[in-house]
């Protein structure tokens, strides 16, 4: 088992080292030659720059067993489709019952935006959801750990 990150803005880097050093877990961080991240402890993949290369190298790499940290619910579905179980930066565990309404959610807001209308952006982060996060993932792992 690993953590891999779609680490390209990610708001929780620091919360998945301290989890994985407490578990000792490896952690791959993928992202594109606008980033540098160097904390220490994760193996950190640089792919070219372009439209979803951090999210193609992410899913490549991906394997059974692995948790995914990701706020895209592309990379979630693959995630899901090879095993493994993603997470959000928010703490939400996507799965097999949630994934589909998420996807359809991004098509609908795609489809809005197409159009000339607007979505809402993200919202104004909040430390209950680095706590939520946090224990998500410690969750995550203890339970990966019991199997």
């Amino acid at each position: 088992m690993r953590i891999l990150v779609d680490a390209d803005s990610c708001p929780v880097r620091d919360i998945v080292v301290r989890v994985a050093k407490a578990f000792a877990i490896s952690v791959l961080m993928c992202i594109d030659t606008c980033h540098v991240i160097d904390d220490g402890y994760s193996e950190v993949l640089t792919v070219d720059k372009g439209r979803d290369s951090v999210d193609i190298a992410l899913a490549n790499r991906t394997e059974a067993g692995d948790i995914v940290v990701t706020g895209d619910f592309g990379v979630a579905a693959l995630a899901l489709s090879k095993g493994a179980v993603p997470v959000s930066p928010g703490g939400h565990i996507f799965n097999s019952d949630n994934i589909d309404r998420h996807l359809f959610e991004r098509h609908l807001s795609g489809k809005v935006r197409r159009g000339g209308g607007r979505t809402s952006g993200p919202k104004a982060r909040k430390k209950e959801e680095d706590r939520h996060f946090e224990e998500s993932l410690t969750k995550l792992v203890q339970k990966s750990r019991d199997s």
